[in-house]
């Protein structure tokens, strides 16, 4: 049976920022752009007054007066993962990032410390403070599906173990929103059909859930058994790469929407070169004032990487079928159908790219 650990740093870009300000300490603390943009992370004392990532920065400001707005410091952040990587290979080969400031660990057999994989977790999160000066919570159990809901269970600076013999308990008493891969949407769908917990959904036959779900029902009907025989995969490859920017006022001229896309082809021909990766399918990201999204996407019979093929597609995109039809407030490119040898260590591949 595999020993699997997920760890998750604790508000990870905030508590960078409160580590190495120590006036920002205590404090409610967001990263990201006062005037525009998102929320990039929140401090927990920012999130007691329900400031999230992902939430416009107005609407953060609006529910916590006091708020702390911090600059992102990417290639900070991107350091300090480093040294967390470092510390999780000194435990196992088998190290799957998903990102700055989480991975999963396959720790049956392990290269240095006790066989114990709660001890190791213990050990890892040591580790951590004593390298970086931050905590990060860590969830132990034999699959990654239950490792990554234990890891969330108890944060911050927490450890969640589950065994095989707790894992049907566990589940059947989480609250259906708690399930990783179940988000908002889904969770008040399954709400208006009677289904709060996890013992709600085990009650659901297979024929059920694909019935209610489609085929997303019959993945829930393995989750909420704890089946999930996924493994770690440390040569996991990236699906895209992309840089945005949301912009300080709002654009209305074309010219000016053109000018910001060939910016935007630049940054990501940067990330693309860090990442020896070119691609097929380049899609253009528009969200306008009123904060909807839309996207363009066109494959092309060969792969692009060059700042120059990146701008004249996004440009051609922005002008099909027609301009956008009001003010928008971030564009955005990326790129898809990679053919890269680079794996998700790269740690460029998912940042945005703030004016």
């Amino acid at each position: 049976m595999r020993k699997i650990i997920h760890v998750d740093m604790d508000a990870f870009y905030a508590s960078v920022e409160q580590r190495d300000n120590p006036e920002l300490r205590g404090k409610p603390v967001a990263v990201g752009g006062r005037r525009r943009g998102v929320v990039m992370a929140a401090s927990y004392e920012a999130r007691v007054f329900g400031v999230r990532s992902a939430m416009p920065s107005a609407t953060a400001a609006r529910r916590c007066p006091d708020l702390n707005f911090v600059k992102p410091r990417m290639s900070v952040y991107a350091e300090v993962s480093r040294q967390i990587r470092a510390i999780f290979r000194s435990f196992t080969d088998l190290v799957e990032p998903l990102s700055l400031d989480e991975a999963y660990l396959d720790v049956t057999d392990p290269l240095r410390g006790p066989k114990s994989a709660t001890l190791l977790a213990r050990m890892i999160k040591d580790e951590i403070r004593a390298t970086t000066r931050l905590t990060a919570s860590a969830g132990v159990s034999f699959n990654k599906f239950l490792a990554k809901v234990a890891s969330g269970f108890e944060k911050p600076d927490g450890l969640t173990v589950i065994g095989p013999e707790d894992a049907n308990d566990f589940i059947a008493s989480l609250p259906i929103e708690k399930f990783f891969g179940i988000g908002k949407v889904t969770a008040a769908r399954m709400k208006k059909q009677g289904v709060f917990t996890g013992a709600d959904l085990q009650s659901l036959s297979e024929v059920e859930l694909a019935q209610r779900f489609g085929k997303m029902g019959r993945h829930y009907y393995r989750i909420v058994r704890g089946l999930d025989d996924r493994e770690v995969r440390p040569d996991r490859r990236r699906k895209s790469v992309g840089a945005e920017r949301t912009f300080f006022e709002d654009l209305d001229d074309v010219g000016q929407m053109e000018d910001k896309i060939e910016e935007i082809a630049r940054v990501l021909a940067d990330r693309m070169e860090r990442a020896g990766a070119s691609g097929r399918t380049v899609t253009l990201k528009i969200k306008y004032h009123d904060f909807v999204v839309r996207t363009r996407s066109r494959t092309l019979p060969g792969t692009v990487c060059e700042s120059a093929d990146l701008y004249r597609v996004g440009r051609e995109l922005l002008h099909t079928p027609m301009p956008p039809p009001r003010a928008v407030r971030l564009l955005g490119l990326s790129v898809s159908k990679l053919d890269s040898a680079a794996d998700s260590e790269d740690p460029y591949a998912q940042l945005e790219f703030f004016p």
